[in-house]
This record gives structure tokens, sequence and C-alpha cells, in this order.
């Protein structure tokens, strides 16, 4: 049966959204459920400071990562709008110019991790008790980062096209894979935290080579064999990419500053605070899913020329976010404490990440503006103008807001830092949206 692939230049905007974004948050659950699985087995075989350890670590996977990650998110802009203004060489040189750059990256960013693990660990001030073995699960996962980056760039090159199906079953095989492979080479095998990380990027793999040769037979990729780029296309990769790239570092970035901040408080603090991320990387996939829906169906129009349709897009994406981060915190206000104990049984780590959550959760709606306006922005190009409000977000809001606060107040200020900044970030989005340039950015077709 063929999978059907979305033109969002016609038809009913809010049911396009709606119908498009359920097999993206499917999949996002799947993904997350990498962090998740980990944690759990990790948390419950090998204990509290392993889960720390594993917390910390992942933070820093996502920083090595953001860069070739925000790259990623240029192929959906640039993608989206080839396919809407119908410029088939455009897409097959486009799609081969990501080919190259991002294997390149994707290497060299892998080998530096490994080598700069333990000194970045040093330098975010993380505990002495877990440093070595959140050396071993860093290193090991540096080590697998062409894997990860493989089989989520031909995922990302297919919701461009429209098709945001066929990327759920790569990521499903990964994860019962890693569920299956997470409990064998931790306990069956005794390898620990490395166990894990090793579990998780064998699944990669596997994930990746399926993903390849699914998508060579069935055609459903423009791949062709990789060559020099042209000059052109792979300017446009840079234009758009290293602003995406250099956006992904900051925030990333930004999360690892106050990933310092948590460390300042020692080891029950960083339990319930990982603890906390890991659901918090669960409750955030609706706003995660809407902000990358909206791009790509952003992207689309831009692309054809329809403005009156990119408008609807977020208009349909702002009443959608709004209704489903009012239903989230609810849930989350009511049930933090149980579901933080999936994670970690030590009670004062589930107190503080219960009371964070509880605080954090009541700030999502902005979060959720921010989302969808920074995804339209994205859809256009504007990736410099992202930048600087991510910029602004992390940087100028939020670490330096969860700083001030957990001074006054302790750690528990660290949660209304971060929710006070959700909503000034909203704000300034709100601000650029409505007064800013990003609709004269030129990419493709009658824009260049």
């Amino acid at each position: 049966m063929a999978v059907r692939r979305f033109d969002f230049t016609e038809g009913n905007i809010l049911c396009q959204m709606v119908a498009y974004s359920l097999p993206i948050f499917l999949t996002n659950v799947l993904q997350a459920s990498y962090q998740f699985v980990d944690s759990l087995w990790v948390g419950n075989l090998l204990g509290s400071n392993a889960l720390a350890s594993v917390s910390v670590s992942g933070t820093i996977i996502f920083t090595i990562l953001s860069f070739i990650i925000g790259m990623n998110g240029a192929t959906l802009t640039i993608l989206a709008q080839r396919k809407g203004a119908g410029d088939e060489r455009g897409l097959q040189e486009s799609l081969n110019a990501f080919v190259v750059v991002f294997a390149l990256l994707a290497i060299s960013l892998g080998l530096i991790g490994y080598v700069l693990s333990p000194y970045i660990l040093t330098w975010i001030g993380t505990p002495d008790t877990i440093h070595k073995l959140a050396t071993e699960y860093l290193q090991v996962n540096a080590l697998g980062i062409v894997f990860l980056f493989g089989y989520n760039f031909i995922g990302t090159v297919l919701r461009a096209l429209g098709d945001s199906r066929t990327p759920i079953r790569f990521v499903l095989a990964a994860v019962i894979l890693n569920t299956v492979l997470d409990p064998l080479f931790i306990a069956g095998f005794h390898m620990g935290v490395v166990g894990a990380a090793a579990a998780t990027i064998l699944s990669q793999g596997l994930s990746f080579v399926y993903a390849l040769i699914y998508t060579k037979r069935t055609g459903k990729i423009p791949f062709t064999k990789p060559h020099r780029p042209d000059k052109q296309y792979a300017a446009t990769i840079f234009r758009l990419g290293i602003p995406a790239g250099l956006q992904m570092m900051l925030i990333s970035g930004g999360m690892m500053a106050v990933i310092s901040i948590v460390n300042s408080f020692g080891e029950d603090v960083v339990a319930g605070f990982g603890a906390a991320q890991r659901m918090d990387s669960l409750i955030m996939l609706p706003i995660l899913t809407l902000g990358s829906a909206v791009t790509s169906m952003a992207g689309q129009n831009i692309g054809a020329g329809k403005w009156e349709r990119v408008n609807g897009v977020t208009r349909s994406g702002i009443g959608l976010i709004m209704s489903i981060s009012a239903i989230i915190a609810v849930v989350v206000y009511v049930f933090a404490p149980a579901m933080l104990g999936w994670f970690v049984e030590n009670p004062a780590a589930i107190h503080f990440g219960a009371a964070y959550l509880r605080t954090v959760c009541l700030f999502y709606p902005f979060l959720g503006i921010n989302f969808v306006l920074n995804g339209v922005i994205r859809g256009a190009g504007a990736m410099l103008a992202v930048l600087v409000l991510n910029f602004i977000s992390f940087w100028v809001l939020r670490y330096p807001l969860s700083a001030l606060f957990s001074r006054w107040l302790g750690e528990s200020g660290i949660a209304y830092g971060m929710g006070v900044s959700f909503l000034l970030s909203a704000g300034f989005a709100v601000l650029y949206y409505r007064l800013g340039s990003w609709k004269r950015v030129r990419i493709v077709g009658s824009r260049q």
C-alpha cells in the first residue's frame, strides 16, 4: 500500500496539520524512548549515580550533535521549499550536497567528542563520584554519532517530501533492538553504563542500514551517487545550515550551562533533575512535533508563494499547541511524583524533580507559542533570525534567570528561572514574527 505524501499547498490546513503531525509524534515518542529505556534500565539496575552520569552525558551528547542537528533542520526547510516550488533538479542536487557535507561533519564531530569527553565533563562541574561513569558513556556514544545522524537524516528528508509515516518503521526497529539489547549488555554482559551506550549505538547502526536499503529499493528518496556538490547548492546549505547549526549549539550549550547550576546543588538534585529532564523530553514531544510540522507546511507554501496559507499554518499551529499544552500541564501537575518514580527511587531526588516539573509545566503554553513561531520563521529560511531568538532565549534569559532565581530561592529557583524565560521568549518571538523581515528571505523560485 502506497504511503501518502502531503501537498500542503492546498487542502484544509488544520486537518493536514493533525494528520501529518501524528506520525511525527509517534516517531518522536519512539526516538525519545531511547533515553527513556536507557534511564529505566540504568536507574533500576545500576542505581542513581549511574543514572546521573547518563543524564549529564546525554546533555553533552546533544551538544556534540547539535551542529549537525541544526543543519539537518536546514534540510527540512530547503527540501520542503524545493518540493513546493516543483524544482526536481534542485531537490536532487540539494540532497546530494547534504549527504556529502553531513557525512564529513558527523565523522569529524564523533572523533572530537571522543577525545574531549573527560575535559567537557570537568568543565561543567560534573561531581567526582559520577565523572568516570559519565566519561565512559559519553565516549562510546561519540563513536556512534554517524549512525544516530544517518537514520535521523533519512527521516528528515522523507518528512520534507511530505511523508511522515515511513520514518516510523526505522525508529521502531531501532527501539525494539535497544529494548532487548540494553538489559543484555548492562546486566547480562556486566558492561554497566558502557553496555547501555553500546546497545544504543548498535541498534541505531542496524536501523540506519535498514533505512538505506529500504529507501533505495522503494525509490522514496531521489538519492544519487554522492559527488562533489555544485557551488550553488553547497552555498545555500551553508548559508542556512551554519546559523541553524549554531542555533542548536546555543540551545544545547545553554542547557549545559543550566546543568552546571544544577551540579552545584549535589547528587540528589542532579539525579532529580536528570529524571525530570527524561520526563520533560516525553512531555514536550507534542510541542516539538508541531514545531517540526509547521516548518514543513510553511516551507512548502512559501516555496509556492502562498502566503495566506502560511498565515493559516501559524494560526492553526498556535491554537492547537495552546490546547495541547494546557492538557499536558494538568497531567504533569497531578502525576509528577509517580512518573518520576519510574526513573529513580531516591526520595530526595523525586521531591526535587516533582517540584521542578510542577512549576515548569505552568509555562508550557508559552514555550509552545515559541516553537510554532520559530518553526514558521525557520520554514522561510530565516535561520539567522532564529539563531538570534534562541540566543536571547537561552543566554540572555534562561541561564541568567535560572542562576539568579537559584541564588534567591535555592534549588527550587531553577524551575522559576526556566519558566519565566519561557514567557519572555514567547514575547520576543511574537514581536519578531509580526515586525521582522523573515518574509523577505530568498531560497527558491520567485523568492530568489
